[in-house]
This record gives C-alpha cells, structure tokens and sequence, in this order.
C-alpha cells in the first residue's frame, strides 16, 4: 500500500481531528474575546467628560486604572450627554445599555434634574425608574456602582446656575435620595459631594468653562471611585 493510499484511507480521522482542534481553539478565542467586564456609563456632562477631551473623562481614566490592577475591562459605550435629566436618560441611554450587553455600569446623574426645578418626589421617581431598569438589564444587580452628585455651587462659575436658590442644599437633598434608593437595593455607592467641596480651592480643578471638571479634579474623582469598582469586580 503505498503511502497516499495509506493518508487517503486514515484522512477522514485526520480531517476529524483537525476539525476538533479547529473547534476547540475558535472556542478558546470566542472565550478570551468575552472574558472581560463590558463598562457602560450612564449619566450627564460630567459623565462625557464636558470641557475636557473625552481620553480625560473619569470613564477612560477608571477603566484604565482597573485593567492596570488587573481587571479586564473595556468601556464599551458612554451615551452621557450634557444636560440630561434622568427622564432623558431613560429615554435615550438606556436602549443603548439594553443593547450593549453590558455587565457593568456606573451611575451619576441628577445634576440638572435640580437646576430644572425638579422636586424631591419627581426625582425619586424617575430615578427609581431608571435604577430598577438598569437593574434588569445587568446579570447582577451588584454590578451597579451609583455615585452621588458632586458640588459645582464652589466652581468660578457655579453661581450663574443656582438661579437664586442654595445649590448646596438642593444636591445634598438629592443626595439623600440617591443613598436611600441605593440602601435599599443594597447597592455599591460612593460619594464624590463632600471631595468636589474640598477640591475647590485647589488650583487647576476646573475646565476652562469654569464649570466643569478639569482632567485633574477627574483624576481625583476615580481615587475615590476606583476602590468601590476593584471591589465589585474582582
């Protein structure tokens, strides 16, 4: 028997283990590929990153800072928007999230929920909403990470948006809200307030709007941000 007789009658075994191997290394990178956390970030202007460039946002700088300690992660989407009231965001960021099949969120939002007026009891509501939605959508309800509304009433411009009421008190009534809707649904929150007070009168802290966060008061938002996320996903 000559020897391509003897590869054609052992071929079929060949092929079939070939294929197997095949099989079992697309399996392997279909894996790898999947084998990281999907980060999507739900919120408002300091969300997106207004008045700095988005590789600056607190998002990039977070989810840099997590696979640098070894935690795989990509951040996925970000339809933040400036502006936008939790309504809007239930409205147009969350089908984003419900289509990203993310297993990570972050939350922050509200800010401009208060500048439009909006009282307490209407901001907890559309906040319960939004919450108990992204909550559907997440494989684990743990795998939400909410954080408070910083102080922009200490900002070079933060006056010209209190329209003569305390921006002080207003976020810290919408604060309380946060941290009781997220006490009883025994989610991960931390709170930036009381930091973005005593990162004011620091300089450098603020984009040139004189509104908005600067990279660098970002950079301090994440080393308080950074220990929740590395606890929820490691």
């Amino acid at each position: 028997m000559t020897i391509l007789n003897i590869f054609l009658k052992k071929r079929p075994k060949v092929l079939t283990i070939i294929a197997i191997m095949a099989f079992i290394s697309n399996g392997k990178v279909e894996a790898n590929e999947i084998n990281f956390f999907k980060y999507v970030a739900i919120g408002d202007s300091y969300t997106i990153g207004e008045g700095v460039h988005q590789k600056n946002s607190w998002p990039v700088l977070l989810t840099q800072k997590l696979n640098k300690a070894g935690v795989p992660i990509k951040l996925i989407a970000n339809p933040s928007k400036t502006g936008w009231t939790v309504p809007m965001a239930i409205q147009t960021e969350l089908p984003i999230l419900k289509k990203s099949q993310s297993n990570f969120v972050t939350l922050l939002i509200g800010v401009n929920d208060w500048i439009r007026h909006a009282n307490g009891e209407r901001f907890k509501q559309d906040l319960t909403i939004l919450m108990d939605e992204i909550l559907k959508i997440l494989p684990s309800p743990k795998k939400l990470l909410v954080i408070t509304i910083p102080d922009f009433s200490c900002s070079p411009m933060g006056s010209k948006f209190g329209f003569g009421k305390s921006a002080i008190n207003g976020i810290s009534r919408f604060n309380k809200i946060i941290k009781e809707l997220t006490q009883k649904r025994n989610l991960p929150t931390t709170d930036i307030f009381h930091l973005s007070q005593q990162l004011c009168n620091k300089p450098g802290m603020f984009a040139p709007d004189g509104l908005h966060p600067s990279s660098k008061q970002y950079e301090e938002w994440v080393s308080k941000i950074f220990p929740s996320a590395l606890a929820i996903l490691k």
